[in-house]
C-alpha cells in the first residue's frame, strides 16, 4: 500500500514527510546522552550522530510508510511514527522522539503527538493506538497521559539499561478517548 503522508501542522510543530535535505538536520543535533537513555540506550552505547548516522536515519523514514519528520521553528527536531499498521483490526503502535534537548518540556511533542493521533484516527480509521515507554521515562508518560493514553500494564524487566532491568510501560488510546 503506497501512502502519500500529509503534512501535520500545529502551532509549535509541523510533522511532515521526512526530506533528503533533513539529513544535515539530524547532523546538527549531534545526539544527547540523557534522551539517548530516555529511549533505552546505555550510557556506554552512547554516540554522537554522525553524517552516515543522519544518513540512515533519513533512509530509515523514507521507506517507512507511515513516518514523519518533527520540525519546530524551522528545525529538524524528532521524529513520529505509527508502526505495524493493522488495517484490519484498525490498530497501530506509536512511536515519537525528541532529539533536541532545548525542545522537551515545551509541548512541542504533546502537540506533534496529537497531529500524528488525529491523522491515525480520523484518516486511517484506527480504532486503537498503543505504546511501550520505559518507566523510568516521567516526562513521556505525562505527555503521552496529556493525549488520552492510559496506562494499561507493566512488562516487567523488559530492558536493560546502564547494567540494570528496568519495566516498560504499556499504554493505550482507543479513538473514542481520544476525541
Amino acid at each position: 500500500m503506497q501512502n502519500v503522508l500529509p503534512t501535520l501542522s500545529g502551532i509549535k510543530a509541523t510533522v511532515r514527510k521526512v526530506r533528503v535535505e533533513d539529513c544535515e538536520g539530524f547532523f546538527a543535533l549531534k545526539g544527547d546522552p540523557e534522551i539517548h537513555e530516555m529511549f533505552g540506550g546505555s550510557r556506554d552505547t552512547f554516540r554522537l550522530t554522525t553524517r552516515e548516522t543522519a544518513e540512515a536515519t533519513v533512509k530509515r523514514l523514507s521507506e517507512h510508510p507511515f513516518a514523519w519528520v518533527i520540525e519546530h521553528a524551522f528545525k529538524v527536531i524528532g521524529e513520529a511514527r505509527l508502526d505495524r499498521v493493522d488495517m484490519q483490526d484498525r490498530r497501530a503502535s506509536f512511536a515519537i522522539g525528541i532529539l533536541d534537548p532545548q525542545c522537551l518540556g515545551k509541548g512541542i511533542g504533546t502537540e506533534a503527538m496529537r497531529l500524528v493521533l488525529r491523522f491515525a484516527f480520523d484518516q486511517l480509521k484506527l480504532h486503537r493506538v498503543s505504546l511501550r515507554v520505559l518507566a523510568y521515562n516521567h516526562r513521556a508518560i505525562r505527555s503521552y497521559q496529556k493525549c488520552g493514553f492510559v496506562i494499561e500494564g507493566y512488562e516487567r524487566e523488559a530492558a536493560w539499561v546502564n547494567g540494570q532491568w528496568h519495566d516498560d510501560v504499556i499504554m493505550g488510546l482507543l479513538d473514542r478517548e481520544f476525541r
